[in-house]
């Protein structure tokens, strides 16, 4: 019943969840997020105290990797009409994994505990967990070295190269399910009603250059939405992907001009990006490549996480922003479906008719090759309009510490504490 009332709840209008359109397959979800239905209308159901049926609206080939999704995680009805908006704090929360949630100090830490009454809790061998919300890599590096830290959550790109001759034995670096881009904001000039413009910005950037000498880290240039590594699935990609440099900065020269702009009369662009050394680098790197080529002004715009997400789904101050997707399950559609006109994580307000009806019409697909295929041409359409810029596909990098055993790299990067133990010194 949990589980039921957890579902119900990302669902419902009221709560506002921004994950709620990737339960869509859910029979009636969709009706009952656009406020057409009640949420007692959702396809799930509890046969019993341990048995939950689910209807979807198709055959959905993802589904049992959506449900690691957080938006489908139980939730403690009595809890939350208790508490409010506050019953995920400490002492309040009931969940059913591995740890409990003992204390939760903003901007200091958050501390998990041993849940002696987790299904599998005879396999656990952590009994405490202490995660730190460090923007500045590195801190966070110099946090490691001094030992306060087991496991780092990024790697400081101006230390790469160190890190790797002096801590190699240590460092994690693995191919990952994630997409780095920038997106427009079509919503407001100056880029609305610019495909021009767009194109052209996305064009002046070498990918290449970006991924040998800013990010280093083994990243790959990104020519398409969706990244590489989803089995049977060929992303489509940006038609200039195979130019050479050269060619692609005389085409946005020339589109540049036609948009209305040159160097007499430059384009004065705000990018935003949230706190990070990491970002901070990719930002002045790209401006340099529009300055290079196009003549474009840049104002870098530093944003704290929370004021920097807003902003973005508000649509009213931003210009062009820093954005990363990881996929949520290994299927194109959690990439794709960001950019459905409908969903409450499109925070550049794009828009295709066509883009959205592909999506819906591959949702409800039942031949894998069919379904690949329409999702195959909805990127293509995408990629065509430019509301993003990919710029590269991400790889995990992380530092553990060698007392830590367990760690095993997998393309989303999930590591669950429950998976893990101390070795013996």
């Amino acid at each position: 019943r949990d589980f039921v009332y957890g579902l119900r709840r990302s669902v419902d209008p009221a709560t506002g969840s921004k994950y709620a359109q990737v339960l869509a397959p859910i029979l009636n979800a969709e009706a009952i997020v656009a406020g057409e239905l009640p949420v007692e209308e959702l396809g799930v159901k509890a046969l019993d105290d341990h048995l939950l049926e689910i209807t979807l609206k198709a055959p959905t080939p993802y589904f049992l990797g959506l449900l690691t999704h957080s938006s489908t995680y139980p939730v403690h009805r009595p809890s939350v009409e208790q508490y409010g908006e506050r019953f995920s704090r400490p002492g309040r929360l009931v969940s059913n994994g591995a740890y409990r949630l003992a204390e939760w100090v903003v901007q200091s830490h958050v501390k998990l505990v041993r849940n002696r009454h987790y299904w599998n809790d005879a396999a656990t061998r952590i009994d405490t967990v202490y995660y730190y919300p460090i923007e500045d890599s590195s801190a966070e590096l110099k946090r490691y070295r001094a030992g306060e830290i087991d496991i780092t959550e990024a790697i400081p790109l101006q230390q790469f190269r160190w890190i790797r001759s002096n801590l190699g034995d240590e460092l994690k670096v693995a191919p990952y399910l994630g997409t780095y881009y920038y997106g427009f904001n079509l919503t407001q000039p100056p880029f609305r009603d610019a495909p021009k413009l767009r194109r052209a910005l996305s064009l002046a950037v070498n990918r290449e250059i970006l991924v040998e000498k800013i990010t280093a880290m083994g990243e790959k240039p990104l020519y398409s939405w969706v990244p590489e590594g989803i089995p049977g699935y060929e992303p489509a990609r940006l038609d200039y992907a195979d130019w050479p440099h050269s060619k692609r900065v005389a085409e946005a020269r020339r589109l540049y001009a036609e948009a209305g702009y040159s160097r007499a009369r430059p384009l004065t662009v705000e990018l935003r990006y949230n706190t990070s050394e990491n970002h901070r680098k990719v930002a002045i790197a790209i401006a340099a490549m529009w300055k290079q080529a196009l003549g474009v002004k840049v104002r870098l715009v530093n944003e704290e996480w929370k004021v920097f997400l807003e902003n973005r789904k508000q649509k009213r101050v931003t210009q062009l922003f820093r954005a990363g997707w990881i996929g949520d399950y290994n299927d194109p559609y959690t990439f794709l479906e960001i950019l459905h006109s409908r969903h409450g994580l499109n925070d550049e307000g794009y828009a295709n008719p066509e883009y959205d009806a592909l999506l819906d019409r591959a949702s409800v697909e039942t031949d894998p090759e069919k379904r690949f295929a329409l999702l195959r041409r909805a990127e293509a359409i995408a990629l065509a309009d430019h509301p993003v810029i990919p710029l590269f596909g991400y790889v995990s990098k992380h530092l553990v510490n060698p007392r830590v055993g367990g760690w095993v790299d997998n393309i989303l990067d999930h590591h669950y504490t429950k998976d893990l133990y101390i070795r013996e010194h």
